[in-house]
């Protein structure tokens, strides 16, 4: 697709106050579809962000994304000050740049394989199913449940299991994910405005500061206690503790830390976050919660859900690839170019931010019919659907792709199939909810859900 010359550009007030004010009030008040609206008007075409102080690119065509996420990847890197708020939190780690990334890519790429993760898949099911068996008692009650915190606890001792261990407790477990839901909300002022210093307070600065303590409250005993009683553990933690860096030395606490603290994040809580947009929108599309719950019925019958189960949910994939295309966890992916060059007829000077968005790319009308609507089947194998290989990327791209990717295949589909075989969750509300501001992606407000038994008639059926 050939694009202007010059980047379609958001004009505003140059002035802080007047900047907030005028600029983008829309971005303001709802950052995730405000960036969306733009990103449509431009019709894939390089946006400039006239903010004043901050004037980002905004990339949205899959070619473009392409060149900035694969081709020409080590130009653009993963620093500067939109990378700043998230560095308190992930350290120098596998979601950074530069040497520090690369250490610990090599290192943690063999952990996340098919073939390692499908040797812990029994682990994982059996935790997940050991976790679901604990919701028949809220059920029977019919009492609601926040699908948010329900998905989460679900997801984080699965995911703790394939970390830690079972050197992590159930009470530490959940106050990981408190800390990081905390500090995800918490964070996103500063996202919003990275420009803003640091010695002037900004909301939520004390919550973050909170939750990040809180996490190295777990994270650094437990790698000292792995560090006196060192085993050849399967986990992650093990491992990392095992590692060295390429000049031989041992791997430093803080490091470890870091890698834990972001594979954490990438594996727990987008996919708990993956999982609480499916329900509303299960609820709001009966004949696809109908072709899900037949599947599962037939696969797993009444469980429980089984590694082996995995490959056959093939109908259950597509429908968790259609959430992830609307609800992208990892929705905004910021870069700082290093040295200038041309992008689609755009001159992208060094220094400059560019903004990818996952969320953004998969709503363009130039790239998928109907791309507002919720539709499982545009992935089908059968329909035999070509498209550009950047139109999709919820897990990223290039050198830095998600080395999670494997584990979320393995882990929402097992815990759809769990809850499934016994339940038939109810989501209230009665609509599909807005995304919140947050860092990663997740519904705004309380999403409830109540859980029905699995043999009551399903969505639009009742």
């Amino acid at each position: 697709m050939e694009n202007v010359a010059m980047p379609v550009e958001i004009n505003a007030a140059r002035t802080g106050k007047r900047v907030l004010a005028r600029v983008a009030p829309a971005i303001v008040r709802d950052p995730v579809n405000g960036l969306a609206d733009l990103g449509r008007r431009a019709g894939g075409r390089i946006v400039r962000l006239n903010l004043g102080v901050l004037r980002p690119y905004l990339v949205t065509h899959p070619d473009h994304v392409q060149h900035v996420m694969r081709d020409n990847w080590t130009n653009y890197s993963r620093q500067g000050m939109f990378w700043q708020p998230l560095g308190r939190l992930l350290g120098d780690s596998i979601l950074g740049d530069g040497p520090g990334w690369e250490a610990s890519r090599r290192i943690l790429q063999p952990l996340f394989t098919p073939k390692y993760v499908a040797a812990l898949a029994g682990t994982i099911a059996a935790t997940v199913d050991a976790r679901i068996e604990e919701l028949n008692a809220r059920a029977r009650s019919g009492d609601p449940m926040d699908a948010g915190r329900t998905m989460g606890a679900i997801v984080n001792q699965s995911v703790v299991r394939v970390l830690f261990g079972d050197r992590i407790s159930l009470r530490d477990g959940e106050r990981l994910t408190s800390a990081y839901h905390t500090a995800d909300a918490a964070v996103f002022s500063r996202l919003l405005l990275p420009f803003m210093p640091y010695r002037v307070p900004m909301p939520g600065d004390r919550a973050f500061k909170t939750a990040v303590a809180t996490i190295d409250e777990i994270i650094f005993p437990l790698i000292r206690q792995v560090r006196r009683e060192p085993d050849d553990g399967s986990d992650v933690v093990s491992a990392l503790c095992r590692s060295r860096e390429a000049d031989g030395t041992p791997r430093e606490d803080r490091r470890v830390r870091d890698d834990l603290v972001s594979i954490y994040a990438a594996a727990s809580v987008t996919t708990a976050a993956t999982l609480t947009w499916t329900w509303p929108l299960l609820e709001a599309h009966p004949e696809v919660a109908a072709k899900v719950y037949a599947e599962i019925d037939q696969v797993v019958g009444d469980g429980p859900a089984l590694p082996a189960h995995v490959p056959e949910l093939r109908y259950t994939k597509m429908v968790l690839q259609e959430v992830m295309r609307l609800y992208p966890s990892g929705w905004l992916l910021p870069r700082t170019v290093v040295e200038s060059e041309t992008l689609g007829g755009t001159r992208l000077k060094a220094g400059s931010m560019v903004l990818i968005s996952p969320y953004v790319t998969h709503r363009l009308e130039e790239v998928w019919d109907r791309p507002l609507e919720f539709d499982p089947e545009r992935f089908s194998p059968d329909r035999g659907e070509r498209r550009h290989r950047y139109a999709y990327f919820p897990f990223g791209g290039g050198a830095h792709q998600c080395v999670g990717k494997h584990l979320f295949y393995m882990d929402a589909p097992l815990i759809m199939a769990a809850i499934l075989s016994r339940f038939r969750p109810a989501a209230l509300g009665g609509r599909t909810p807005a995304p919140a501001a947050t860092a990663l992606l997740r519904p705004r407000g309380r999403v409830g859900l109540r859980l029905l038994p699995a043999k009551c008639p399903g969505p639009g059926t009742r």
